[in-house]
């Protein structure tokens, strides 16, 4: 390096990239500031620079580089910074040594180090750690390794057609030819060379009631407490099962306890509902917190607190490789930190590619008037606020009772038909036990007259509302709907 290009390197004084030391008898100190730099962006540390940033320059000789070298050996795992000479007019000589960054972690004497400014200092554990999963990331996260204590027989065989049904008729895979649900797991990625399971096919399509003990980590909690903390319930619920069962069961429990404004518009004979939150964006966040959450974390789940005057979904495991809070409000890359799952949420049409999600919620919400949501990193876990406006903050009476689908029984005309369908309609049922329950042999009238005058009122769901055209389409009551069946048999007493 040349004396002007290390003096004008110099003059900027020290910094997360910018190291001075008057001589090479401060290598140990000077090898903690390369090992912390490594950790970090890199950058150049000077020997032979006085503490007013003036080239002084060393006597240096063959022992002294080797004595420098020997020092940078004791960094782990080895690593080879570039090392010049830049001779002064003194006689004297500057060295400069050039670190590179990006990698790691690294350590010196068998502790990490880190720099924070123009300071070095010991790497926190929590880092160290991080640091570590990231770099063995690609072969050894939790997802790809093998479940031994897995059985195809623990999976939901039906699920894993209807995830390759669905992305084929989405487009976004072809037609394997085959249904054998290990046939198609292969296809998925989620076996090994052996045809041995993953964990990955466990988070994916595990039964619930094979859920517990050995993958605990399956779990979706859910909360709705009374005011702004933590004090009080107004209902909790822990549910466990498959990352597409929780889905549904955390898209419920929003039914149950966000209320959804109705209003008729003239000329217009049906009603228009108006949700507090637009239910792709919270379907988006729970998508990605289930998709992208740390698995490892066998005692941590997937969380939804809901507060009077806000909603947090939180996911254990911060966010990986450097992404910050920040960028998820501006386009970023997609590095997910379970892209086999990812990659099976995306063919299933849940969940977008290249780092959209965080993007498609926050226009969401702006479309809705609503405050842009919150990203954060908190204890270990990423957090999503949605703010719910005073005006509509949410009070104990609005849980439970008066969602819209509590209160539609009160403003839809329900037929002879529908209340028939209703009474026979005690669990999940498909279209053709629905049918044959009521006596009917024509499908047509059955559609039109029973079952789709039932799913316009909100009294009844489809169990695979992505799929509304799967061979494995069932059908089942709403809040609403149990709540109007309860009603008419008190009024029948």
């Amino acid at each position: 390096m040349q004396v002007e290009a290390i003096k004008k390197l110099i003059s900027q004084g020290e910094s997360e990239r910018l190291e001075m030391k008057l001589s090479t008898g401060q290598r140990a100190e000077a090898t903690k500031t390369v090992c912390g730099m490594l950790n970090n962006l890199g950058g150049y540390v000077f020997f032979g620079v006085n503490d007013q940033a003036e080239l002084v320059g060393q006597d240096v000789s063959d022992k002294t580089l080797r004595g420098l070298t020997q020092e940078f050996q004791k960094i782990e795992p080895p690593v080879f910074p570039e090392i010049t000479t830049a001779p002064l007019e003194n006689g004297k000589t500057v060295i400069a040594v050039t670190v590179p960054g990006g990698g790691g972690p690294y350590t010196y004497d068998s502790r990490p180090y880190i720099r924070f400014g123009s300071s070095t200092m010991v790497m926190p554990k929590g880092e160290y750690e991080k640091k570590l999963l990231e770099k063995m990331h690609a072969t050894s996260r939790w997802e790809n390794q093998v479940a031994a204590q897995l059985r195809l027989e623990d999976l939901d065989h039906n699920e894993i057609i209807r995830t390759v049904e669905e992305a084929v008729r989405r487009q976004r895979l072809d037609d394997p030819g085959v249904r054998s649900p290990l046939d198609l797991l292969r296809g998925l990625g989620l076996l090994d060379a052996n045809d041995r399971l993953l964990n990955a096919a466990a988070a994916l399509f595990l039964l619930p009631e094979r859920c517990l003990p050995s993958f605990p980590q399956c779990q979706l909690s859910l909360a709705r407490f009374k005011g702004q903390d933590k004090t009080e319930f107004l209902d909790n619920r822990k549910e466990f099962g498959n990352a597409f069962s929780l889905l549904i069961k955390a898209q419920r429990f929003f039914r149950d306890h966000l209320p959804i404004a109705g209003r008729i518009e003239p000329g217009v004979f049906e009603r228009v509902d108006e949700p507090l939150f637009p239910p792709d964006a919270l379907r988006e966040a729970l998508a990605n917190a289930l998709c992208h959450r740390d698995y490892s974390d066998f005692g941590g789940s997937v969380s939804v607190a809901l507060f009077d005057n806000r909603l947090e979904i939180a996911s254990p495991g911060e966010l990986p490789f450097g992404l910050t809070p920040e960028q998820l409000k501006k386009p970023h890359s997609s590095r997910p930190w379970n892209p086999l799952m990812a990659n099976v949420f995306y063919r299933r049409g849940i969940i977008e590619t290249w780092g959209r999600g965080t993007l498609k919620i926050m226009d969401l919400l702006d479309k809705a008037g609503l405050p842009t949501p919150e990203f954060f990193n908190q204890a270990g876990s990423f957090v999503v606020v949605f703010r719910i406006p005073e005006e509509k903050w949410l009070t104990p009476q609005d849980t439970m009772h008066h969602g819209m689908h509590d209160t539609m029984q009160d403003t839809v005309q329900v037929s002879p038909q529908v209340k028939q369908l209703l009474e026979i309609c005690t669990s999940s049922l498909s279209r053709k036990e629905l049918q044959d329950n009521l006596g009917l042999k024509n499908r047509d009238y059955f559609r039109k007259n029973y079952l789709n005058p039932a799913l316009d009122a909100g009294l009844i769901e489809q169990t695979i509302p992505q799929a509304p055209k799967s061979k494995f389409q069932k059908y089942r009551l709403t809040q609403a709907g149990r709540n109007y069946r309860q009603n008419l048999k008190k009024s029948q007493k």
